[in-house]
């Protein structure tokens, strides 16, 4: 990716860069929802010196059960749409959100393959994001080899989460480290 003033309001570098200086200039925290990356996203915004200032932390949440237990997703949802689902995903960055009280939540549902999963063909990946302002919810077609989906839906969650950053209006980031 190229520097620049882009869509990030001038703030350059990568685009974990990018995301983590926009939540500090604006007072914001984040926190990860992650199914298919399994940790990618807190990663590559933890790769970021001083992201320690706006990532309150993140869930992992491979199964079902875990994205019910540890996110809040109602178990009654997956049931009926299975975990590759956008309400899925919205709930997900909710529960990420508040389960580590951060001001906003990015989360990531999706098939990586080798096989479809429960009737959704590979590639098929939602990313969603919630704050108290904002809720959104994308669909994305990658393909690819498993490794390139995924990495492929980090790069759209950072930047879907950046999109949303510039929108929401600046917080305080007063919860201590």
């Amino acid at each position: 990716m190229t520097s620049g003033a882009g869509t990030s309001g001038g703030f350059g570098g990568s685009a974990p860069e990018r995301a983590v200086l926009l939540a500090q200039a604006r007072g914001l925290t984040i926190a990860t929802g992650e199914s298919l990356t399994a940790g990618m996203v807190a990663a590559a915004l933890a790769s970021v010196p001083g992201a320690s200032t706006v990532l309150r932390g993140g869930v992992v949440s491979y199964h079902r059960d875990v994205k019910a237990a540890l996110l809040g997703v109602e178990p009654e949802l997956l049931e009926r749409v299975g975990a590759v689902d956008a309400e899925v995903a919205r709930q997900m960055a909710m529960g990420a959100r508040n389960g580590c009280g951060a001001d906003i939540g990015v989360s990531t549902t999706g098939v990586a393959g080798p096989e479809a999963h429960e009737g959704k063909e590979v590639g098929t990946v939602f990313i969603g994001v919630v704050s108290a302002f904002i809720s959104t919810v994308r669909e994305y077609r990658f393909h690819g080899s498993r490794g390139q989906i995924r990495e492929a839906t980090c790069a759209a969650a950072v930047m879907l989460l950046t999109e949303a950053l510039e929108l929401e209006p600046a917080g305080t980031n007063g919860v201590p480290q």
